[in-house]
């Protein structure tokens, strides 16, 4: 199949002739399906790698990595554990916290929140809170002040801004001379975070660790230790190591779990529209062999002519197989190079659209992000161009076979 003789008329029967120029074009345009069909996966991909990354990163500014808490309620003694577990070389960072589900109350609104105390110089370490930060400090949270920062939503719907009082009531319970009354305290607005993320924007707010603990009635103690690891992939693995490694009985919870079913959305997603655009692929593949069998049928008579003079059918099938190869081959390049390069400059080139028409593909009062996020993984180009070139090989055995079956006597008849 790959002697020269049928390499080289392969090739040949790729360029126009007299007679053939309408199966040039098909010819032409079965490799710009391909091409296109590649630049179109391999742009849509890595967009949504993009979006990924950002919807991660963005997450994992305020979630942890991991979280070990006790099971009993509040952890004890947490400052050995806390250093033991700073200690294991694959965790970059670990910090304390004090979390409560608590009613915030403002002048204007009620509203649940999920309300954690922390240690702004140890939050460092684990969040990027100080990042998000719209207005105040996280630094102006200190023990026994009692200040709160609200994410821009919740403040938004509270009707709060810095400076502003909002009341904090707790599921907790205390006993007083009029019954039992719900826990609850007065916090001053000491700044606003802004994730660009509902899920924090609008329901969460921080206090300082002491203050939290206070409020709960732990005492000394706190709910747990979060933690950032080397690779956020190994988080799984290594949570439970360091929690193995302390002794005792941990409750351990990673990102992968907590936020399980959204990265879980994220990857069908990402499946399905893969398989969706593989089929502009399939498409371009398809017009492979129409453009192949319109050639076994323009040269019949090259094909009889060949098989007469002793050309193998093998050899006759890889003529066919090296013209629709390089058919295929050619499109899957130039559809590799193009796409990976319009991924990598994506943004600008939205940009310059923007400007020039005036217009704003994505709103940043809507998607929180006004640029489109672009990250090109080499296995998904590798991936697309081998599947691509797989189909496109493919498609020209059944032309090929049909070349390679042809009777040079039938051929000839009416010549």
């Amino acid at each position: 199949m790959f002697h020269p003789l049928p390499l080289y008329v392969g090739l040949r029967y790729t360029r126009a002739k007299r007679r053939n120029h309408f199966i040039s074009f098909i010819s032409l345009i079965s490799m710009l399906g391909i091409m296109l069909g590649i630049v179109a996966l391999i742009v849509v991909l890595s967009v949504m790698n993009g979006f990924h990354k950002e919807i991660r990163e963005r997450i994992l500014s305020m979630a942890s990595h991991a979280t070990l808490t006790d099971p009993y309620g509040g952890m004890k003694d947490w400052q050995p554990l806390l250093e033991r577990v700073r200690a294991h070389p694959d965790v970059v960072g670990a910090a304390p916290f004090v979390e409560v589900q608590a009613m915030l109350v403002g002048p204007s609104n009620v509203s649940g929140a999920l309300v954690r105390g922390i240690l702004p110089k140890e939050e460092d370490q684990v969040a990027e809170l100080r990042r998000d930060m719209v207005s105040g400090s996280v630094d102006d949270l200190e023990d026994g002040a009692f200040r709160i920062i609200l994410g821009q939503d919740l403040a938004m719907y509270l009707g709060v801004g810095v400076g502003d009082k909002v009341t904090v009531v707790t599921p907790q319970v205390s006993a007083t001379p009029v019954g039992i009354m719900p826990r609850l305290k007065r916090f001053t607005v000491s700044g606003i975070f802004s994730v660009g993320m509902a899920d924090y924007d609008r329901n969460a707010a921080f206090i300082q660790m002491h203050d939290a603990a206070k409020l709960m009635s732990l005492g000394d103690s706190v709910s747990g230790i979060r933690l950032k690891v080397a690779d956020l992939w190994e988080a799984p693995k290594l949570s439970r190591e360091v929690a193995y490694d302390l002794g005792g009985v941990y409750r351990v919870a990673d990102w992968t779990q907590v936020h399980a079913n959204f990265f879980r959305a994220l990857a069908v997603e990402k499946r399905m529209m893969s398989i969706i655009l593989f089929l502009i692929v399939a498409v371009a593949a398809f017009n492979i062999v129409s453009a192949l069998v319109m050639v076994v049928t323009d040269k019949q008579s090259d094909i009889a002519v060949l098989r007469t003079l002793g050309l193998s059918p093998g050899r006759v099938m890889g003529i066919f197989v090296v013209q629709g190869t390089a058919i295929g081959f050619v499109g899957t390049l130039l559809g590799m190079i193009a796409g990976v390069l319009l991924a990598l400059n994506l943004e600008p080139i939205i940009g310059g659209i923007e400007g020039l028409f005036g217009i704003h593909f994505l709103d940043p009062s809507i998607y929180y992000i006004n640029e489109l996020p672009s990250d090109v993984h080499l296995m998904d180009v590798v991936v697309i161009a081998g599947s691509a070139f797989l189909m496109s090989v493919m498609a020209t055995l059944y032309p090929a076979w049909r070349a390679a079956n042809t009777q040079p006597a039938e051929a000839l008849r009416y010549e």
